[in-house]
């Protein structure tokens, strides 16, 4: 009965190495062929200056929707997908760097339906990161995200397919924490580069 039910997940992509835009593309294609999972919608692509680290490329950033089996219990289903996902960000030849470093490809659980979660990862779904970055080693899976509210290159892909969302824990919708944080960073922090062609898988 559990595998019936289904929870509407919103996933973050970001990249800035190599072929960025193609290397989205080719996980916004992977995630929809995820055995059991349902692509709803794929944001329009965005680049963005980075964050945290400054002196790297600019990044490339979306959000996809999926609908996902609901599972046993939130925390189990979550951490399913998410290891998932960093199955996917393996086999696009992500390695091990800094802290908000450049990445290949970075896919980041952003919302689960109607969820709060806080659990800890079992290894299969912790960072890659977590052996050179202590402060990712132990940390627990945590849903909403608990830094996507305050983060413009989060928020504007995510508005794109949600904006009246309120995630659980939020006190406004992502449409108003988009215009909220975008106040405060420069006009060119975040902009449209493409829209996603699902006739072609890709970014137009």
């Amino acid at each position: 009965m559990g595998e019936r039910r289904r929870v509407r997940a919103y996933v973050g992509l970001g990249s800035n190495m190599g072929d960025a835009t193609t290397t989205l593309a080719w996980a916004v294609r992977a995630l929809a062929e995820l055995p059991g999972e349902s692509l709803r919608g794929v944001s329009r692509l965005y680049g963005t200056a980075p964050w945290g680290v400054t002196d790297q490329p600019e990044f490339r950033n979306a959000v996809v929707a999926l609908d996902v089996p609901a599972g046993v219990d939130p925390a189990t289903a979550a951490l399913e997908l998410l290891a998932r996902l960093k199955d996917l960000e393996r086999q696009a030849g992500r390695r091990r760097r800094r802290r908000w470093g450049p990445r290949e490809l970075d896919l980041d659980l952003l919302v689960f339906g109607r969820h709060r979660i806080s659990v800890e990862r079992p290894p299969e779904a912790r960072s890659l990161d977590a052996g050179v970055d202590p402060g990712k080693a132990a940390r627990r899976l945590e849903v909403p995200h608990r830094d996507a509210r305050e983060r413009l290159f989060v928020l504007a892909p995510l508005a794109d397919l949600a904006p009246r969302l309120v995630p659980p824990g939020w006190a406004e919708t992502v449409a108003s924490a988009r215009r909220r944080v975008a106040a405060t960073e420069p006009p060119d922090a975040v902009r449209v580069v493409g829209s996603w062609d699902a006739a072609s898988g890709r970014w137009v």
